[in-house]
């Protein structure tokens, strides 16, 4: 075996179909296109979510709603997350920067600590937000909390 008898398998290359190239290629005549009509015509393209004249389902149903353009996302990091971090680097301070460096958020995203779970160290944590319920439970470990 070599290249020069090296071949598709049976089967797996179809003949392309021409279509318009004449009567006796079967599909002259008005190439596979019927009658007439609008169809048929070179150029037609119905518009997008044309229903054949049926009300278009983006016009059926109500819109509601808006986005506020002034929303701040921020990704929310609990205090039994700053406890585990804290525990397994021995950290005292804990910023943006540091959880950066444990891949808990990305360069770009502002944090808000949120109070899901219980704290036992002494943290200076810098944020830039805080849940009422983390602050106090900050405060109480004898903590201070930084706003950015």
């Amino acid at each position: 075996m070599d290249l020069s008898n090296l071949k598709p398998a049976k089967g797996s290359v179809k003949k392309e179909r021409r279509i318009a190239r004449g009567e006796g290629s079967g599909k002259g005549g008005t190439s596979t296109r019927g009658h007439k009509g609008q169809k048929s015509r070179s150029g037609y393209s119905k518009k997008i979510g044309f229903e054949g004249g049926q009300m278009p389902l983006q016009r059926r149903v109500p819109k509601f709603g808006f986005k506020n353009r002034n929303r701040v996302e921020y990704k929310a990091i609990n205090l039994s997350s700053l406890q585990a971090l804290a525990e397994k680097r021995d950290l005292d301070r804990i910023d943006v920067e540091t959880l950066i460096e444990s891949g808990l958020v990305s360069k770009n995203a502002k944090v808000k600590i949120l109070g899901n779970g219980t704290l036992t160290r002494k943290l200076d944590v810098t944020a830039h937000a805080f849940s009422a319920a983390a602050q106090k439970a900050i405060e109480e470990a004898k903590g201070t909390v930084t706003k950015l």
